[in-house]
């Protein structure tokens, strides 16, 4: 599916004079005045040419400062960043654990001792804004809840996890179905918040595959031989995966002036979520605290992570920071990079958009092989609003176009069209308000941002030059987010903030193309392998019994493998679990794999030494009714089938006469 996005519309200012914007003007204009201030103010004292150099060194910041634009920001706000970033902010940060007990303790006492201020005066007073020194303080969570929300400043954030469907299998027709489902989800976002879409792609986790390895309390000859047979087809069908998996998650943030008013929001929030991913066959997930601070935990400490034990009310008894669980030994931000442990990363944003874009584009770049965090950031905008700001920006086009023509007519130029550009301008703007106001949509304001990670830093460049030519693909046009790297990486990971100024504008219709949605994957503990996802290439490990309905059944054509299928469920089950395993097997196919896992083989036939006693009652029977009755029931349908004949006019069976004898 192929979507058309609108152009960006924002970035138009109606100009003023000379086809320059206001910012632009009153720069150019205090250029001008600062150059003729220098040179009137210098001329006598150091000469006409030096004065001459002066006046080019004063202006050409101020003219700078209108004209120049780097990643959404302005000349002055980059200057802060690369500021920040190469002197406030460098150097390494290594780990520092704090106890907050002591230091709560310690500055209570300290203001009582010099009785500045009340204790309650103490825990009222207002945050300083501090330069991260440690791992710790770069993490910008301020405080932590039971129930999974988080507070980032002033922002309040619950995160949500959601189950993929099969959108890259579906029909033309089901596709579109779920476009607009999709869509009407991203309609429904509170407008006094934003919603940070989140696609995790980690390293498939092998304690899946674990009991693969031995058995588990077989230790004959026969069950060996079958354990290292499945462990080589397993790893072979590994080899030819990603083993990579997608984790999913929905993060909405807003500023709440309590916790109380944030939770009353969130459960709002989550109801709505819940059905809107609902008609869409999504399963929606609402994560705990410490299911939020895991996918912090594994982002920062990688496979080398170990198991993740956290108790926020042990945490709390003795003082310890939750920040200790989950942030890595190192942190070094540079400019284009991240150093993290002995990892690197880097964040790289979407700068320029196509005119029409596919919905593959996410899911292409999330099948690239490496450990990648990619974010969606949405701020929806009221419609109300959204309008007026149009219209605004229509009436400045309309402005532009009329001074145009009346420049043309004062040169008797009555004939001439009107520029391409304006023109263009004037279309988009007016197809974006026939969007807003007669087709439902609505405008968000969007950022698309990726954290990728490598073992070194030439693995780092070389994926990065991977991610660029997938964009490249699609036209569209990723950046390394340079001197903000700090500001990257916490807008991409789901703390529910967005620190960046690379904002494009979008309708809803377009937003929605940035599907991401792709193929179901089925990974369960303790499962069996089934088979091959025809999508990922990941493996299938089913474990039935976590079912409603755990029954099952195997089609196929003859010679398609239905026989080995089988054979392969028994054997992984009769060795991997301790599940009893009972088959009839009418056509003796299954008795030597059977023999060969230790089990019995009962033969039942007109022959055989075994037989079963069809009028046999079991003296545990419980059951309210007479179990004769019941028997009595069960042998005459038994009778009744095997007196049938196939002639349909003496169809034979169990008469009157014979009924009354049983």
């Amino acid at each position: 599916m192929e979507i058309r996005i609108n152009k960006e519309i924002k970035n138009y200012h109606e100009s003023l004079f000379f086809g320059l914007s206001a910012r632009q003007f009153i720069c150019s204009v205090a250029a001008v005045g600062a150059a003729v201030g220098v040179y009137f103010g210098l001329k006598d004292i150091v000469g006409k040419e030096i004065v001459s150099w002066l006046c080019i060194v004063c202006a050409l910041p101020l003219a700078a400062a209108g004209f120049f634009k780097y990643n959404g920001m302005q000349l002055e706000e980059f200057i802060i960043a690369f500021i920040r970033s190469e002197f406030i902010y460098a150097g390494v940060r290594t780990f520092k654990s704090e106890n907050i007990l002591y230091n709560i303790y310690k500055e209570v006492l300290q203001m009582l001792k010099n009785q500045k201020r009340t204790p309650t005066q103490l825990f009222g007073k207002k945050e300083k804004r501090i330069i991260p020194k440690n791992v710790q303080q770069s993490i910008p969570i301020k405080r932590i809840y039971r129930d999974g929300i988080m507070q980032c400043g002033q922002y309040f954030s619950k995160t949500w996890r959601f189950s993929d469907i099969n959108y890259a299998v579906a029909s033309d027709d089901d596709q579109l179905e779920m476009f607009l489902a999709h869509s009407a989800i991203l309609n429904g976002l509170p407008t006094d918040a934003f919603a940070k879409i989140t696609i995790y792609n980690k390293q498939l986790n092998r304690n899946v595959f674990e009991q693969f390895i031995t058995p588990t309390d077989k230790a004959d000859k026969n069950s060996i031989t079958y354990a290292k047979e499945l462990k080589a087809l397993l790893s072979d069908k590994m080899a030819d995966s990603n083993n990579i998996v997608h984790e999913k998650y929905i993060t909405i943030s807003s500023e709440k002036k309590n916790i109380e008013e944030a939770r009353t929001f969130f459960a709002r929030v989550g109801n709505d979520l819940t059905v809107d991913f609902g008609k869409i066959s999504s399963h929606i997930t609402e994560l705990n605290y410490k299911e939020r601070l895991r996918i912090f935990y594994d982002f920062f400490r990688g496979n080398d992570g170990g198991i993740f034990n956290f108790d926020l009310k042990k945490a709390m008894a003795v003082g310890a920071d939750f920040k200790d669980y989950i942030c890595p030994d190192s942190m070094e931000f540079k400019s284009d990079y991240i150093k993290i442990g002995d990892r690197f990363a880097r964040v790289i944003f979407l700068k320029e958009y196509p005119s029409f874009l596919k919905d593959s584009m996410i899911s292409e770049l999330t099948d690239f092989s490496c450990s990648m965090m990619l974010s969606v950031d949405i701020q929806p905008i009221p419609t109300d609003d959204a309008v007026k700001e149009v219209q605004k920006k229509l009436l400045a086009v309309e402005t532009d176009i009329t001074k145009w023509q009346q420049k043309q007519n004062m040169n008797n130029n009555f004939s001439a069209t009107v520029p391409y550009e304006l023109e263009q301008m004037r279309k988009e703007i007016k197809e974006f308000l026939d969007d807003l106001t007669t087709r439902d949509q609505r405008m968000m304001f969007v950022t698309v941002t990726i954290l990728h990670i490598a073992d070194s830093l030439d693995a780092l460049n070389n994926d990065t030059e991977t991610i660029l030519s997938i964009g490249r693909k699609h036209l569209c046009n990723f950046a390394v987010l340079k001197y903000q790297q700090e500001d990257g990486i916490n807008t991409v990971l789901p703390y529910g903030l967005i620190n960046i100024r690379a904002i494009r504008t979008m309708t809803t219709e377009s937003t929605a193309v940035l599907m991401p949605y792709k193929t179901q994957e089925i990974i369960d503990n303790d499962g069996i392998y089934y088979g091959i996802n025809a999508i990922s290439h990941n493996l299938l490990m089913c474990n039935r019994k976590l079912l409603l309905n755990g029954n099952g059944f195997v089609l196929g054509v003859s010679g398609s493998g239905k026989s080995f299928a089988s054979k392969m469920e028994i054997a992984m089950s009769a060795l991997f679990t301790n599940d009893d395993i009972i088959i009839v097997d009418p056509e003796r196919e299954y008795a030597p794999l059977i023999s060969n896992l230790g089990g019995e083989s009962i033969t039942l036939s007109a022959s055989s030494n075994n037989h079963i006693n069809a009028m046999d009652i079991n003296n545990d029977f419980n059951i309210e009714d007479n179990p004769i009755s019941i028997k009595s029931e069960f042998l005459i349908s038994l009778f009744d089938q095997l007196l049938k004949t196939g002639d349909a006019r003496n169809s034979g069976g169990v008469g009157a006469k014979e009924m009354s004898i049983i």
